[in-house]
């Protein structure tokens, strides 16, 4: 870790970048690394002329739960750069670091008094593992070294992911990464193909780097189907993740996924997904999308002991989603829609990913959930003169009854949420630095049967977020 740091210091004196929520189908963005497409014979050449990037990010965020229920509060600060070389004989080298610190927040490491639940949102912008931990929360990020073919590449190593199944994660102060090996095919006419297999994860809000199967239990475990406390963490068995996407581009309107993600000796996912756009004469269009997600357990789901497997030997889940909208270059509106059907709990681990539903907004997910009805509408508006983005969403969610852990894994009650999220970035002076407004709202509409540990950090309650990136 004092290398670390000690390499930070150095290359602090050259220019940096930022991390905001990303959508699952966008490449991710959060160095905002310039292309380098010179070559030479030199690989002294290529160090010289590799581009050092770097971004410094502070988090206020505060909890303010129902009643007597505590609240918290947290502010956090940190950096990181990223270096990459120049393109030498075809290959490139890449590494990258962060480091945070807890500079005032509440003591995390205490729980609630009342129903004995630790603090679920502050803590992911420090070390999950260790509330404790204000100084020592640095980590290694992206080590790896990329080959182009053309308009492809093929990436080994420590490296940033985001697609539906595994990707960033929306916002906290550092996103999920991997450890293996990925490639992106792209000299197919109107397809892309991407690939790999993955043996490493660091989880958001984790300084350590685990095994796929390590990796899983990390956050809390929720529940088994009978009630019982989730005993998968540390014991299930994997040997890795092979995740595989199609994307074929029929028109400039029409675009079709398919993604699968297998987990050996767990589960195996599936999402097929359509996008359309219809022009509109007035320079608008109209905006349509249809998913399906098709899960099944692999072998023993991880474990031959049913309460320590993660995926229950046999089960399987479903999901179908769809979203019609309207969009210009400034505004942009959708209704969205999604259905868990109660085949069983839709499971994907927190450690790896956020939900490809379009009804997700960020700071809750529908993982872990079965037989869900979710309504979500959404209105973004830009005003590029101003560089002003703003945003807000409303969604109802229907879920089973916290009392029914075969299809509700966390214990969350049905709830609706309102979402208010504003973005702004700075010019002249200020150039390079940007910032973002979250509040959020949940309110119970089902039944927690007077118990608080199905309310606290859950809803009934008020979250509040404000960013700063600045990026150099």
């Amino acid at each position: 870790m004092k290398k670390l740091a000690n390499l930070l210091i150095l290359l602090s004196l050259s220019p940096f970048i930022s991390a905001q929520h990303q959508e699952v189908n966008e490449k991710p963005g959060l160095w905002k690394e310039k292309e380098n497409i010179a070559d030479s014979t030199s690989l002294l050449s290529a160090f010289k002329r590799g581009h050092v990037s770097g971004h410094f990010r502070y988090y206020f965020m505060a909890t303010q739960n129902k009643g007597d229920l505590t609240d918290y509060y947290a502010n956090a600060v940190g950096g990181g750069i990223r270096f990459e070389t120049a393109k030498f004989k075809n290959f490139q080298l890449g590494v990258s670091g962060f480091f945070v610190f807890n500079v005032g927040s509440s003591d995390l490491a205490i729980p609630d008094t009342k129903t004995n639940q630790l603090n679920r949102y502050e803590i992911g912008l420090f070390d999950i593992e260790d509330p404790t931990n204000k100084k020592d929360i640095d980590r290694l990020e992206e080590l790896f070294i990329k080959y182009h073919i053309k308009n492809s590449t093929i990436t080994f190593g420590k490296q940033l992911l985001n697609t539906p199944f595994i990707n960033l994660q929306d916002g906290r102060m550092r996103p999920t990464e991997v450890e293996g090996l990925w490639a992106e095919i792209n000299g197919i006419k109107k397809v892309q193909l991407q690939a790999g297999y993955l043996y490493g994860i660091s989880p958001r809000s984790s300084v350590k780097w685990y095994k796929v199967d390590e990796s899983i239990g990390v956050y809390p475990v929720g529940v088994n189907e009978n009630g019982t406390k989730s005993e998968y963490a540390g014991n299930v068995n994997s040997k890795g993740i092979i995740l595989a996407g199609f994307t074929y581009q029929q028109n400039k309107n029409l675009k079709f996924q398919l993604w699968n993600q297998y987990t050996e000796n767990i589960f195996n996912s599936a999402m097929f997904q359509a996008d359309y756009e219809y022009p509109l004469a007035d320079k608008s269009k109209l905006i349509a999308s249809f998913q399906v997600v098709r899960q099944d357990a692999v072998s023993d789901g991880g474990n031959k002991d049913a309460a320590k497997s993660y995926f229950k030997k046999g089960s399987k889940s479903m999901s179908f989603g769809g979203k019609l909208g309207w969009k210009n270059n400034r505004w942009e509106t959708s209704l969205n829609y999604n259905r868990i059907t109660a085949h069983g709990r839709y499971l994907m681990p927190r450690e790896w990913g956020r939900d490809p539903f379009f009804t997700f907004l960020p700071r809750e997910r529908n993982e872990g959930l079965g037989d869900v009805h979710a309504i979500m509408g959404k209105i973004n508006y830009k005003l590029p003169s101003l560089k002003l983005t703003a945003s807000a969403a409303f969604g109802f969610y229907k879920l089973p009854e916290v009392s029914n852990s075969a299809l509700n894994k966390y214990g969350l009650p049905s709830y609706n949420q309102l979402n208010v999220d504003i973005r702004y970035q700075f010019a002249g002076l200020l150039k390079g630095l940007e910032t973002q407004f979250l509040y959020v709202y949940k309110d119970k509409t089902g039944n927690s049967y007077g118990n608080d540990k199905y309310v606290i950090n859950k809803v009934d309650m008020n979250l509040w977020n404000l960013v700063f990136n600045y990026q150099f």
